[in-house]
């Protein structure tokens, strides 16, 4: 192939300031961001990473600074880069990136001004920054050398260190833009973002905080603490056995484990463990490219729901990083999806799991029934009259009392539509249905999402203690209800969510 023929095509370089404003639109969090730049200061075998946040209004910045190996003037210059890395290049087996793009593309995301410092040893202090107006105003890629006095002399404090980098961010527009230093509102607005931060660092990484020799984060000159996703040091944790897959001649690990139910735990631990979003939010796979946390719960598109059920099954996956593009790993490391031969295995670990999980619900309703038995609620009564069998409407159900007791004038319209459900009820097509199909007949929601069953048990359970009735007799109730009764995994499930009416 003749690659010098001038004549055959023509140089179309992008747009600076075109692609550097299309660099910001990746999606990213400000705590996915942070997240990238703590995977290089790990990769620079760093010990100790330093993340602060200082209010200043509209002027206020963010820095990450560590300890690790720092880069020369070559090795910063290359790094700050867009693209400074071919994903298909083979990597080191420890490396946590793999497109080139994490520094660039997250901090662009989040600010207007990057600048980078670093120290390798025996080497002076090197500085750049990227001015993404700077950029757009000059037409070029224009990365600009910066004094390590720059920022009041922020880089210079490298100097004390045999080695280490300093990530700064200004203008970070998208977080303070427009903000007042007096503004008190958005002040807070900028703080519970650090909660955020803090949260998600502590999830991504707790594999690394876990090992005290090896990582510490703070924040704010606060040490960060790891949040396992797995309660592995708690009693009543169940791990169920590794599944060891194959794919393309790489191991991939896969672990599930059954959480505690509620009842197992104190209030402060259930709370700590539901995790950022929540116990519904974090149920599913958890994947892991080098101990790095890549999804924090996620059914991995594999067709099952988060249920509230299925609430503690958290399943543990090891891939390496020779996988990524098998897995579709995006730039952000927030997306994974398993490789086709192996989406069957996953789904039968998932199935198993979910099923592990709900029978923990499921164990903790039958205990609750046995608690609290009583006389079943039925929304029908079955009659005889004259050796004749006829159904009618319960009106001593909850919910059909409390629909006639707030009917006011409609009263009549709804006791005779109550009268017309019962005189056509359809009894000979039901027997018939029933004798030549019985495997065919409906359970009652049995194909609905779980969050129908329990919005209808929500209205029972508000009719109940709407007029009056204790929340402990609320609960014997609707333990026993039909046919809350076939759903005893639900109904403990509810009854936690109701846990302080009881």
């Amino acid at each position: 192939m003749i690659i010098n023929d001038f004549k055959t095509f023509d140089i179309v370089d992008p747009d600076p300031g075109a692609l550097i404003e299309s660099l910001r639109a990746f999606g990213y969090t400000l705590e996915a961001s942070i997240a990238d730049i703590i995977d290089n200061s790990i990769a620079a075998g760093a010990r100790n990473i330093y993340v602060n946040f200082s209010w200043r209004g509209e002027q206020s910045i963010i820095t990450i600074t560590d300890d690790g190996c720092g880069m020369t003037r070559e090795e910063l210059v290359n790094a700050m880069r867009p693209g400074c890395r071919n994903p298909l290049e083979d990597r080191d087996p420890e490396d946590l990136g793999r497109f080139g793009l994490g520094l660039k593309t997250a901090s662009f995301s989040q600010c207007r001004k990057l600048t980078v410092g670093s120290k390798a040893r025996g080497y002076s202090v090197v500085v750049r920054n990227w001015d993404l107006d700077y950029v757009d105003q000059c037409r070029e890629w224009r990365l600009r050398r910066m004094s390590p006095d720059y920022a009041g002399g922020l880089f210079s404090s490298l100097e004390k260190l045999g080695s280490g980098t300093i990530v700064l961010w200004e203008q970070i527009d998208r977080l303070v833009g427009g903000a007042d230093p007096e503004d008190p509102g958005r002040e807070n607005i900028f703080y519970e973002h650090i909660d955020v931060v803090k949260s998600h660092l502590a999830m991504v990484f707790h594999r690394f905080l876990e090992n005290r020799n090896s990582l510490k984060i703070y924040i704010n000159n606060r040490p960060l603490d790891p949040w396992d996703p797995f309660l592995r040091n708690h009693h009543a944790t169940q791990q169920l056995p590794d599944e060891p897959l194959h794919h393309l001649g790489c191991k991939i690990t896969v672990r599930p484990y059954i959480l505690p139910h509620r009842s197992k735990m104190d209030d402060r631990t259930y709370e700590i463990v539901g995790g950022p979003g929540g116990w519904n939010a974090r149920q599913g796979f958890y994947i892991y490219r080098n101990n790095r946390l890549i999804v924090a719960g996620d059914w991995l598109g594999l067709g099952f729901r988060k249920e509230a059920h299925t609430k503690l099954a958290r399943i543990q996956v090891d891939i390496p990083n020779t996988m990524d593009d098998e897995w579709k790993i995006d730039v952000r490391k927030s997306v994974a999806r398993p490789p086709a031969p192996l989406r069957e295995d996953f789904k039968r670990i998932a199935r198993l799991t979910n099923e592990r999980a709900t029978a923990v619900y499921r164990h903790r309703g039958k205990i609750v029934e046995r608690q609290t038995a009583g006389d079943f609620v039925f929304p029908w009564n079955t009659n005889v009259r004259n050796g004749t069998y006829f159904y009618t409407v319960n009106r001593k159900h909850p919910l059909v009392m409390a629909a006639l007791e707030s009917s006011g004038k409609q009263e009549r319209i709804i006791e005779t539509m109550l009268r017309l459900i019962e005189e056509t009820v359809p009894v000979p097509t039901i027997i018939l249905n029933n004798t030549e199909n019985p495997d065919r007949l409906y359970h009652p929601f049995e194909t609905c999402p779980s969050e129908e069953l329990l919005a209808v048990m929500k209205e029972i359970w508000d009719s109940m203690r709407g007029s009056g009735l204790p929340a402990a007799e609320a609960r014997k109730r609707l333990v026993s209800m039909e046919p809350f009764c076939d759903y005893p995994e639900h109904v403990s499930v509810f009854l936690d969510s109701m846990e302080r009416e009881l």
